[in-house]
């Protein structure tokens, strides 16, 4: 495991500010212990430095994963957020979305979130910034875009797409049959 690199640190900060804002400050400043962000085989992991001391022990190839996988960095050198990170993402996000129950399992098939399944949305929502989407019984589901501001949302056609799906706890289930 290895310390991000100036530009990989900038990515990786740009697009979790587009989901946490100024809360990223929570996930470095922490009071229960000194957390860092190490990248390993192009994968971005949040570690307890305690946990890291012990995981250097361990070759770099046969260590599988330590910590909580934030994403990763596709071939193109861009940074794609995983499913794995969004209890920070649901604990910290700036932005939410909640979804009534008729909706919540379109969402889960890997669907976007339509006008028409939106059951709230936080005051002040901007267009094209990330956005955690819960049910009504505040369950986090996954995270996306949010394409609508607060007010569009409001004259919105109940079939437009409000939410664009990035991901969502649905893929375990979808992803089990490629394995």
């Amino acid at each position: 495991m290895r310390v991000l690199s100036e530009e990989e640190t900038q990515q990786f900060f740009e697009k979790l500010a587009k989901f946490l804002g100024s809360n990223i400050k929570f996930l470095v400043d922490r009071e229960d212990g000194e957390y860092v962000f190490r990248l390993h085989s192009s994968r971005v992991y949040y570690i307890n430095s305690e946990v890291l001391k012990m995981a250097s022990h361990v070759g770099k190839d046969e260590l599988m994963s330590a910590g909580t996988i934030f994403g990763k960095f596709t071939k193109s050198g861009k940074f794609k957020l995983n499913i794995t990170c969004l209890d920070y993402l649901a604990k910290y996000c700036k932005y939410k979305v909640w979804v009534k129950p008729n909706g919540e399992q379109t969402y889960l098939y890997g669907n976007h979130v339509l006008k028409g399944h939106l059951a709230r949305i936080t005051e002040n929502t901007p267009s094209n910034t990330g956005v955690v989407v819960f049910s009504i019984t505040d369950i986090p589901l996954g995270f996306g875009m949010c394409m609508k501001t607060t007010q569009q949302c409001r004259d919105l056609d109940p079939t437009q797409v409000v939410v664009i799906n990035q991901a969502d706890v649905g893929e375990y289930l979808r992803s089990e049959d490629d394995i």
